[in-house]
């Protein structure tokens, strides 16, 4: 199961990410430009994630994952919000957070 420390680094490896807390200091929130690219639930356990997905790829990740969610808070046609538990591999992850940022990155 991936931990803070270890989402928090994934988030950062990717190049000209900040990161804010628009919404309080329990979610921190990662930017690509202007854009948001990821949100990190960091007091909720099991640690929360939300990342920009693909509509048609979000809605197969929801039918396969009960730990894939429409996105909190978000829209939920853009978004999936990732209940870290375990269900999902480490690289799974990884590569929602690399289509995440690929996804941000077509709009910047």
């Amino acid at each position: 199961m991936l931990d803070y420390k270890t989402v928090k680094k994934l988030l950062n490896s990717y190049p000209e990410i900040t990161m804010s807390y628009p919404y309080g200091d329990d979610i921190e929130v990662y930017y690509l430009g202007e854009e948001m690219f990821a949100l990190l639930y960091k007091d909720l356990l099991p640690l929360q994630l939300s990342l920009r997905c693909d509509r048609l790829l979000a809605k197969h990740l929801q039918e396969k994952f009960e730990s894939v969610l429409g996105g909190r808070d978000l829209n939920p046609n853009k978004w999936i919000t990732l209940i870290l538990s375990g269900q999902l591999s480490e690289e799974e992850v990884r590569d929602l957070i690399r289509h995440s940022f690929e996804m941000t990155k077509k709009l910047n």
